[in-house]
């Protein structure tokens, strides 16, 4: 009788993943504080993608002027490259915030070996963590979007759907970048996530052309499987009205590969912070 009230008493997994978000909001509370007076570092991250629209795809563009889609309909460059923009200041907002400062964090301010002193676990780490980094992505993704909206350069009704498609895309990369960082020892570690994963994506992911129209065969197939391609390609998508089963593909993708990263991320922090 006591065991099946126990049972009958316990909360139920809605309860309780409520209950891990309630507690990790406090992660994120800290987090706001921090940043009240360093907030020029994330208003730094708003500035670099307009940076890029204005330098390369109006600059560029007088130059280029169109670029075909997929479907075979011509887009001015500048709306080619806008979209691909908003998704990697999402992948930005959240790679940087998860690699680096987790990393100081887990290494050096040791400020999770605090939290855990609290009733805060490895989960309520990983999912304040997230959740900044998201809020982070938020804020860039939001950036882009209004200027791409005050350019003109957002082409479909579906571009309503860009900020979550890309904020899903960030949930994937924070993912990635907590799995990631768990693995670095030192500083100089940081030059092979950025220089080698993150530099090499944004260059040669269709940020910046139709990679379908100068790869083929494995190299096609390499950037075809990066993370980066296809946010791009979901984000690009929506703005251009091009949705079909390549974006559900996409979409399906971000959402495996951000299971897949999470369940990394807490086997490593818990590894690195409890073992």
């Amino acid at each position: 009788m006591t065991t099946l009230a126990q049972r009958a008493d316990a909360p139920g997994p809605l309860a309780t993943a409520w209950a891990r978000i309630w507690r990790a909001r406090r992660l994120v509370e800290r987090n706001i504080m921090v940043y009240r007076h360093q907030w020029i570092i994330i208003l730094s991250g708003v500035f670099e993608p307009i940076f890029y629209l204005i330098g390369i795809g109006l600059g560029l563009g007088a130059i280029v002027d169109v670029v075909p889609l997929a479907d075979g309909r011509m887009v001015a460059y500048a709306a080619f490259v806008a979209p691909a923009l908003l998704a990697t200041a999402a992948m930005n907002g959240a790679v940087f915030e998860t690699i680096f400062n987790v990393f100081f964090k887990l290494n050096y301010a040791k400020t999770y070996d605090g939290v855990l002193a609290t009733p805060m676990g490895i989960t309520e780490i990983a999912l304040g963590e997230m959740l900044w980094a998201l809020m982070r992505a938020l804020l860039y993704a939001l950036a882009m979007f209004v200027i791409m909206l005050v350019f003109g350069l957002v082409l479909s009704p579906w571009g309503i759907l860009m900020v979550p498609a890309a904020l899903l895309s960030a949930a994937a990369f924070a993912a990635a970048g907590l799995a990631g960082t768990s693995y670095l020892r030192t500083v100089n570690d940081f030059d092979v996530p950025m220089g080698l994963v993150v530099m090499p994506m944004f260059l040669f992911s269709g940020t910046f052309f139709p990679i379908e129209a100068l790869l083929s065969g494995p190299l096609l197939w390499l950037v075809q499987a990066t993370p980066l391609y296809h946010a791009i390609s979901l984000v690009r998508g929506l703005s251009t009205g091009l949705v079909g089963m390549p974006q559900l593909w996409d979409t399906a993708y971000l959402v495996v590969f951000f299971v897949i990263c999470m369940w990394i991320a807490m086997r490593q922090m818990e590894r690195k912070l409890i073992k």
